[in-house]
């Protein structure tokens, strides 16, 4: 099920075009205008990583890419940011597993 605004008092209806993505391997729908998280929220995913050290859950925080707590893997990329990254045909999207890793340049890769 998922929890998506279909009709906006003032916009009217809202057309649901159905843009398939996995998470975890599962077959997940969302819209053409979200991002990872809209989509992921609307399908009721409310955990997108673990901490690294206390196992805590981790998810959506402040949605406008400062913080980092929605990092992802999408389609084998480590470290990007769900709440940024907008959704595309058939993603495969997997929860953070480690801790980010440094590039080059020493700066971390977050």
């Amino acid at each position: 099920m998922t929890r998506r605004i279909t009709h906006h008092a003032i916009l009217g209806p809202v057309e649901d075009d159905k843009v398939p993505f996995s998470w975890e391997g599962r077959t997940l729908y969302g819209s053409s205008r979200d991002s990872l998280t809209s989509a992921l929220l609307a399908n009721d995913v409310r955990i997108l990583r673990r901490h690294e050290k206390d196992g805590k859950p981790r998810g959506l925080y402040c949605n406008i890419g400062h913080c980092s707590e929605c990092r992802v893997t999408v389609d084998g990329r480590r470290n990007q940011r769900a709440c940024m990254t907008p959704l595309e045909t058939n993603m495969a999207v997997e929860s953070q597993r480690m801790l980010p890793y440094l590039t080059e340049g020493g700066k971390r890769d977050v």
